[in-house]
């Protein structure tokens, strides 16, 4: 409990602050405007990922691998001068011995490599809405689960709730719908992904509470290569090359994919993330299953049944609720 002298000593700080040149409070309310900005960029630029890729797979006979491979191997060519130029950490982490290091690399790697060819194979089987809204919806009950099971968080009973939520709004989209609108295969592929991506998101949990975690450029252009080099057989085998098609177009195509939607979406993230709360960015990457579902009504002839809107719209809710209780919950545990 602050007494009446503390409170008047931060009373004097606070004026003084405020009287400084280059206001503090100006400074920021810009930085978190430019967080938004950030965020939202990123949100929409990867909810044209499916639809890109979707566009490949209608002019070209280019499989889930290849294309994983051939973004990876790209993403990471563009990160590299990104990372050579990234200015050095103000404060040094503890040092990391090897064996987490590289459980730390291998992991998040492999993680993000399922992560995406899995969403990559979903987008294939069940369409782009589907496929993505499922990834995206079931990741952070994922997240929030292993969370839980392996590094003992605590989600509180609204975090339990929004999970509860979560699995509601899944099984109506899936179960709601009638056969042949949401294939089975397409679903557990999403599922799948979604496994994933908090696969990756918990070691990186797990290194940074001790303050060994690596910095966002390196940890992503490693997860990169590692990813590359682990889709490098599974491509191979599949076909590297297309074969007929418009070789030009799928070539602009994955020039997009890697240049926006990797190399210059994945450090707005980041830079987004650095200035807003993490209940905040998880509420606004909900923009990446939004636009990817207009991408796939406006332009991929895809429909969305009641079930499926009905589904997404618990869906996206429970997400944002869980946001908001994860970030009632932190700022619990920091008083």
């Amino acid at each position: 409990m602050k007494t009446s002298q503390d409170a008047g000593r931060a009373r004097v700080a606070d004026a003084g602050a405020l009287g400084r040149p280059g206001n503090r409070s100006l400074a920021a309310a810009s930085s978190v405007r430019r967080g938004f900005a950030f965020l939202a960029f990123a949100g929409i630029a990867w909810g044209t990922t499916g639809a890109a890729v979707e566009v490949i797979y209608r002019t070209s006979d280019l499989g889930p691998m290849a294309i994983s491979f051939w973004r990876f191997l790209a993403g990471a060519v563009l990160l590299l001068p990104a990372w050579a130029l990234r200015p050095a950490r103000k404060t040094p982490r503890a040092p990391q011995p090897a064996g987490q290091r590289v459980l730390l690399l291998v992991g998040t790697g492999v993680g993000l490599a399922v992560f995406q060819t899995a969403y990559f194979a979903a987008v294939r089987d069940t369409g782009l809405a589907v496929g993505t809204i499922v990834t995206l919806g079931a990741a952070p009950v994922f997240t929030a689960a292993g969370g839980r099971l392996f590094l003992g968080e605590r989600i509180g009973r609204a975090g339990a709730l929004a999970v509860a939520g979560a699995l509601a709004g899944l099984t109506v989209l899936v179960l709601g719908n009638q056969p042949g609108v949401v294939h089975p295969a397409g679903v557990a592929m999403a599922l799948l992904s979604a496994a994933g991506y908090a696969v990756s998101n918990l070691l990186g949990r797990w290194t940074g509470r001790h303050g060994t975690g690596e910095d966002a450029f390196t940890l992503t252009l490693w997860s990169f290569l590692i990813g590359a080099a682990v889709m490098l057989p599974m491509a191979s085998h599949e076909g590297m090359l297309p074969h007929g098609g418009d070789l030009t177009e799928v070539a602009l195509v994955m020039m997009y994919i890697a240049a926006v939607t990797t190399a210059l979406a994945y450090p707005l993230y980041f830079g987004g993330v650095a200035a807003l709360r993490a209940a905040t960015a998880s509420v606004m990457m909900l923009l990446e299953p939004v636009s990817a579902a207009i991408l796939a009504v406006l332009f991929l002839d895809e429909r969305l049944t009641a079930a499926t809107i009905t589904g997404t719209v618990i869906l996206l809710g429970a997400i944002a609720a869980l946001a908001l209780a994860e970030s009632r919950l932190g700022h619990e545990v920091s008083q």
